[in-house]
């Protein structure tokens, strides 16, 4: 791995304020790669909080519901107060939206650091009138985050009445100032639209090690299978802690239901997506 020097500002969210196994695998992870600040938009007691510490340089809660940006902005804040952010080539933008790395990224972190662009989205969702870099897992060099306008606009995070208008303001508006000021962005995944959170089996075997944790809630359980492919093909100790994590939020009931290999129930599930889609008119 290269010398270079990463700072990851890292953004989580339990309801229940846990800092629990999946969690700490994804923080350790990127540990291996830079120093992490992590921030928890959610009130987590000190025993919490205290499993992240041995991974990065510092770690707080605090229930602030301006979602991802607002721990961003919370982290980078930590960093700009005790001055270094000069210290390093790069700062990284994650958060726990998604569960992972489901294996080893240093294949993905050489990819990104071989990208010349200003700033590198792992997906970069595009779309016709509107292509971005998402949001839960940004490198950003120093071109943008020792300037001006990126303080202004980090620091200007504040909570919006629906989550899509922070998807708006910030997830599309990071992407839109970046090319305001003449500076560059590129993707190591392009993909068309909602490829990250509809097609996760083909994102997954195209390298990327991540699922988006909203797969595990779409289309009527159609994903479910997909899901099992994945977690089958997973590292087997990955792989259970993102099944703890899965029947603690949305139920062991369900995850049983969801993950069903009765091809009867799969085909209604994808067929009943597929009506609905259909009707919408987005077929």
């Amino acid at each position: 791995m290269s010398n270079i020097k990463r700072l990851f500002l890292f953004a989580g969210y339990d309801a229940n304020g846990i800092v629990d196994d999946a969690l700490i695998h994804h923080i350790s992870s990127i540990s291996k790669y830079g120093d992490v600040i992590a921030f928890m938009d959610c009130d987590c007691n000190d025993g919490e909080i205290s499993k992240l510490k041995p991974y990065c340089k510092y770690a707080g809660a605090m229930r602030h519901g301006e979602y991802d940006f607002g721990s961003y902005k919370r982290a980078y804040q930590y960093a700009y107060d005790n001055k270094t952010l000069n210290k390093y080539d790069a700062i990284f933008l994650i958060n726990d939206s998604v569960f992972g790395p489901l294996f080893d990224m240093s294949n993905i972190i050489k990819k990104i650091d071989s990208i010349s662009a200003d700033a590198v989205g792992l997906v970069v969702s595009t779309h016709k009138t509107h292509s971005y870099m998402e949001s839960w897992f940004i490198r950003l060099n120093k071109s943008i985050f020792l300037s001006d306008w990126f303080r202004e606009f980090i620091l200007g995070v504040t909570k919006q009445p629906t989550k899509n208008r922070v998807t708006i303001k910030y997830e599309h508006g990071l992407s839109d100032l970046i090319h305001e000021h003449n500076l560059s962005w590129d993707g190591v995944f392009i993909r068309h639209g909602r490829f990250t959170y509809n097609r996760p089996k083909k994102l997954c075997k195209s390298g990327c090690p991540f699922i988006k944790k909203a797969c595990f809630t779409r289309h009527y359980g159609a994903l479910g299978s997909e899901l099992r492919y994945i977690l089958k093909h997973s590292d087997r100790k990955i792989a259970n802690k993102i099944m703890d994590t899965a029947n603690r939020v949305y139920g062991t009931d369900y995850m049983n239901w969801l993950l069903t290999r009765n091809p009867i129930k799969i085909l209604w599930r994808k067929m009943r997506y597929a009506v609905k889609k259909i009707k919408n008119g987005k077929i």
